[in-house]
C-alpha cells in the first residue's frame, strides 16, 4: 500500500549557506570592532531575556536567505543586551576565556566538517592531528619526554574543561591504586584549600566522596602564607590516613589557583609520596595548571613547574590564556595504560580492525565521554597563526601589564597587595584605615568592586583569602589580565577609575 510522500525537509542549500556564512562572519568581525562600546558586564534583570523569547518553537521554518533578517535582528535586541563580553579588553574578572580569528575559523572548519573522532577509524585525520598538535605544546611548555606521545608510556588528549582532566586522573588513579593494593580500604584524595572545586566535584562523581562536605575522604589542606601547598602537612595526613586503616591514592597540586595564582611546589609535594611509600602503591600526582600553563611556553616562567617530571598527570586550558576559543584543555599522563583500563568500555559495536592492531590512539578511551569533536583544528590554526614567538609575546605583554599594574597599587597609599603578583594576577584591595574593623574594611572593598562594575567601564572579579597567623579572612579584589585586545590603555582606564570612585 503506497504511503504519501512527506513535505520536504528545507535543508539549507550551498549557496544560502554560503551568503549567511558571509553575512554572520561579518557580523563576528563587526562586534569584535564595536566590542568596547558595551558594558563589560551585561545589565539585564533575571529572566529579562527569557520574556523576550516566545514560549513555543516555531511551527514554521525561516525559508529562504530572507528568512535570517530576523535572526539577526534578535541577536542584537534579544541576545546582546544579556551577554557578558569576555572578550572586551576591559574584562579583568576571573581569568580570561581567549578567543581569536585563527581558533574561531578552526571551531568553524570543525563545525562543518562534523567529524566524530570517537575512534581513530572514525577519523584519522581528528586523531592523528591531535597527537602531534599536543605534542608541540608538551614541547612547548617543557614537558618532558615522557609526557608525549613518542614516549614509550605517555602522552596528551585535548579534554573539555580542566575539572575534566582532573575527574580521568582521579579514576585513572583510583584504579591504579586498586589494582596494586587490592581491598577495600576508603579512598583518601588530597589537595589544598586552595584547589579548585573540580577536585571536590571529582571525587563525587567518582564515588570517593558521599559529598561536598566530606573531609574524610577529600583532605583539603591548609596552605602556606602565599596560599601553596605545605608539603609536611601533606606527609601527616597521609601518614595518619595510612595508620587509621585508610588508602590515599590521589593528590592534585595546583599551579596558579584560582583566588590569588599560588603554586604548589611540585618537587615536595612528589618527595612526600614517595617518602610514605604513595608512590610505590600507585598513587597519583596531578598537576592542575588550567591558568598558569600557557605562561610556561615562555621558558623563563618554566620554573614554576620544577619537578614536573615525577607527577603523573598535568592539564593546562588554551581556551583561558592561550588564544583559543573554548572549549580545549590540554592533559598529559606519563601512564596513558591507566587512562585506558580505567576507561576503556567496548561494545561489539566499536571493534574494528585498527583498534584491534594496537598501532593506534582511540581518544575515546582517555576521556568520560565516548563522542569527539575535532577540537584539534582550532589549536592547530592557532600555533600556526601566532608561531611560538608570537605567543611568547602574547604573554609576555600581559604579564607586563600585570607588573605595571601592581607598581601603580604599591604607589598609592589607599591600597595595598593582598599577596604579591602571580604572572598576570593582580590581588589587591583598599587597606584598612587606622582602627577599622576588618569587617567595615571588607565592605569598603565590596563597595569599591560594585561601584566600578556599576560603570560598565572595567569588569572585575573578586575572592575571600583566609586568615593567616591568626589574622582574619580578607576580601579581595583581582585584576587578572589577559583578554586578547588589551592594551595599556585599558588597564590603566581601569587603574583610574577605582582612584576616582575610592575618593568619592
Amino acid at each position: 500500500m503506497s504511503q504519501e510522500r512527506n513535505e520536504s525537509v528545507p535543508h539549507m542549500k550551498s549557496e544560502e549557506f554560503r551568503q549567511l556564512g558571509h553575512q554572520m562572519v561579518d557580523w563576528i568581525a563587526d562586534y569584535w570592532a564595536r566590542m568596547e562600546s558595551y558594558p563589560v558586564r551585561a545589565k539585564v534583570a533575571p529572566g529579562e531575556v527569557l520574556s523576550k523569547l516566545p514560549p513555543h518553537a516555531p511551527e514554521q521554518g525561516l525559508g529562504g536567505v530572507e528568512g535570517w533578517d530576523a535572526v539577526f535582528k534578535d541577536l542584537e535586541s534579544v541576545v546582546m543586551p544579556g551577554v557578558t563580553h569576555w572578550q572586551s579588553p576591559s574584562f579583568f574578572a576571573y581569568f580570561p576565556a581567549n578567543a581569536s580569528g585563527p581558533s574561531v575559523l578552526g571551531e568553524l572548519l570543525s563545525a562543518g566538517l562534523g567529524v566524530q573522532g570517537m575512534l581513530w577509524s572514525t577519523g584519522p585525520s581528528c586523531t592523528e592531528l591531535e597527537t602531534r598538535v599536543l605534542d608541540w605544546l608538551a614541547e612547548l611548555i617543557g614537558l618532558p619526554e615522557s609526557f608525549r606521545s613518542m614516549s614509550p608510556a605517555g602522552g596528551g588528549v585535548i579534554q573539555g574543561t580542566a575539572s575534566e582532566a582532573t575527574l580521568v586522573a582521579m579514576v585513572a588513579a583510583r584504579s591504579r591504586v586498586r589494582r596494586q593494593r587490592p581491598g577495600d580500604a576508603p579512598l583518601v584524595a588530597y589537595s589544598s584549600t586552595q584547589a579548585h572545586s573540580s577536585v571536590l566535584k571529582a571525587a563525587m562523581l567518582s564515588g570517593v566522596a558521599r559529598g561536598a562536605s566530606d573531609t574524610a575522604h577529600v583532605r583539603l589542606l591548609e596552605t602556606d602564607g602565599g596560599y601553596a601547598l605545605r608539603p609536611e602537612l601533606l606527609e601527616r595526613a597521609i601518614t595518619e590516613d595510612l595508620a587509621a586503616g585508610r588508602q590515599p591514592f590521589f593528590v592534585c597540586a595546583t599551579l596558579g589557583t584560582t583566588s590569588s595564582g599560588a603554586m604548589d611546589p611540585l618537587g615536595p609535594t612528589s618527595e612526600v609520596m614517595k617518602r610514605t611509600g604513595l608512590t610505590d602503591m600507585g598513587g597519583w600526582l596531578h598537576v592542575d595548571a588550567a591558568w598558569a600553563g600557557s605562561a610556561l611556553i615562555c621558558p623563563e616562567n618554566q620554573g614554576l613547574a620544577a619537578g614536573i617530571e615525577n607527577v603523573d598527570s598535568i592539564a593546562f586550558d588554551p581556551h583561558k590564556w592561550m588564544l583559543t576559543n573554548f572549549d580545549c584543555d590540554a592533559f598529559y599522563t606519563r601512564d596513558r595504560a591507566a587512562l585506558v583500563e580505567a576507561l576503556s568500555v567496548t561494545p561489539e559495536y566499536l571493534r574494528n580492525a585498527a583498534s584491534a592492531s594496537g598501532s593506534v590512539i582511540d581518544y575515546r578511551d582517555w576521556q568520560v565521554e565516548l563522542g569527539r569533536r575535532f577540537r584539534a583544528l582550532k589549536l592547530w590554526f592557532v600555533v600556526r597563526h601566532y608561531g611560538v614567538n608570537g605567543l611568547r609575546a602574547y604573554i609576555r605583554e600581559h604579564v607586563r601589564l600585570a607588573a605595571l599594574f601592581e607598581s601603580w597599587v604599591r604607589e598609592d597609599t589607599r591600597f595595598e597587595l593582598a599577596v604579591p603578583r602571580s604572572l598576570s594576577l593582580v590581588c589587591f584591595r583598599l587597606a584598612p584605615r587606622p582602627g577599622e574593623a576588618p569587617e567595615a574594611t571588607d565592605a569598603r572593598n565590596r563597595a569599591l568592586l560594585d561601584k566600578l562594575n556599576a560603570t560598565g567601564s572595567a569588569f572585575l572579579s573578586h575572592t575571600v583569602l583566609p586568615g593567616v597567623g591568626g589574622k582574619p579572612a580578607r576580601f579581595v579584589l583581582r585584576m587578572a589580565i589577559g583578554a586578547p585586545s588589551t592594551q595599556e590603555t585599558h588597564v590603566r582606564a581601569c587603574w583610574e577609575a577605582l582612584q576616582k570612585l575610592t575618593g568619592e
